[in-house]
């Protein structure tokens, strides 16, 4: 059924490695560049033809054609766009969540379906589906369930919860069940190895080497504000613009007996609240409120309007914390209402981020995500308001 694949190239192991063993199970394997991003640095230098040259070399390796397909202009609308409007409305977004979404699993499959006549595209996440690495269990009657990666520190699907589950149902991910160590030691044992040293490319491709701080300062004018210790209300120093900052970030106060770490920031007075100490119970809490969930598959009995029990995280790396989710209506500014979560974590987490997204899991199947749209009250507030009533 599945005849010829388009795989994403990007230039580096993991996409290298796919394309190895996509050809060496007989598919009729096509590869795909996607330029997404014209960086150039000071010397006049684009870091992203070394990537295309490596792509070639690849191509060329495995006799198989490549095409380069220009994605620059979607990215500004759809990734970049969206990510300067929130960081310029104090809100920290994912653009990696974000490309993944609009870019790689819809413009890119969009493309290779219709353009490339792929049956199937494959990439080089650390992901995997029941429908196995090589659609082998592809079941067209059969929902089709996004899984962990066996390599907990590589594991991706954090970054594919926003992806649909039309398009994953035709993807597949030739190294999801395999280790970050196991595709380099596959890699040098198949003639590849200049590309398992190949170093990896980390942060924002669209920031480069430069700092973050100078990039979005070359995007967003600089509004300096005053921070305030929200537990005194005293002024404690000045910041240079709620883009600079992010919820619980440390902040570069002077002449403090403990560091100041970002609590909240108000775009309408531009005013950033601090509290004293790295784990201050105001940036505790324990509820979440998301919006615009996206589900690859709802979790079961949550469209019925009954509490569900599943796993949740904000940031990939950290651990999976047990939850109960129930689904709700969120009222807009325009007055139109939209789909929203109430999330009730079982233990307090530090610093969740609106812009962020609230991810969740069950029995290592990612459902799908929804991006947050604040935290609940803090631990400190409950325990507060518990003992007033008491």
């Amino acid at each position: 059924m599945f005849r010829r694949v388009v795989v994403g190239i990007s230039g580096g192991v993991d996409s290298a490695v796919s394309a190895y063993l996509l050809k060496k199970r007989g598919f009729e394997v096509c590869g795909a560049f996607m330029k997404n991003w014209d960086l150039i640095d000071e010397s006049g230098y684009c870091s992203g033809e070394q990537d295309w040259e490596d792509a070639q070399r690849l191509c060329r390796m495995l006799d198989i054609p490549l095409e380069q397909i220009n994605f620059v202009k979607d990215y500004w609308l759809e990734v970049f766009g969206s990510f300067l409007k929130d960081y310029d409305a104090g809100i920290t977004p994912n653009p990696d969540i974000l490309c993944n979404r609009h870019i790689k699993f819809n413009r890119f499959y969009r493309h290779a379906r219709e353009r490339m006549n792929a049956d199937a595209i494959a990439t080089g996440h650390y992901a995997r589906t029941n429908f196995g690495p090589f659609l082998e269990q592809y079941n067209d009657e059969e929902k089709v369930r996004l899984l962990m990666a066996p390599d907990p520190i590589k594991d991706q699907t954090f970054f594919l919860s926003q992806i649909t589950a039309e398009t994953l149902k035709r993807t597949m991910f030739p190294i999801g069940a395999l280790t970050k160590q196991q595709v380099k030691q596959l890699a040098t044992e198949v003639g590849l190895e200049s590309y398992a040293r190949k170093k990896e490319s980390m942060g924002i491709c669209f920031v480069g080497k430069r700092s973050f701080q100078q990039f979005i300062g070359e995007y967003i004018e600089t509004k300096p504000g005053p921070f305030v210790d929200v537990d005194c209300g005293r002024v404690v120093g000045t910041h240079a613009g709620l883009h600079h900052w992010t919820v619980g970030q440390k902040c570069k106060i002077g002449g403090c007996l403990q560091p100041y770490y970002v609590l909240r920031k108000h775009r309408d007075t531009n005013v950033i609240e601090v509290v004293s100490g790295h784990d201050h119970p105001l940036l505790f809490t324990d509820m979440v409120y998301a919006e615009d969930p996206v589900w690859i598959n709802v979790p079961h009995g949550l469209e019925e309007g009954r509490v569900v029990r599943c796993q949740f995280r904000f940031q990939h790396t950290k651990p999976l914390v047990e939850c109960s989710l129930i689904q709700t209506i969120v009222a807009c500014a325009d007055g139109a209402r939209k789909q929203g979560l109430f999330v009730k974590l079982d233990k307090p987490l530090r610093a969740i981020t609106p812009g962020q997204y609230a991810v969740f899991y069950r029995n290592e199947e990612c459902f799908g995500s929804a991006r947050i749209l604040q935290p609940g009250p803090s631990v400190a507030y409950n325990s507060e308001l518990i003992a007033a009533i008491a």
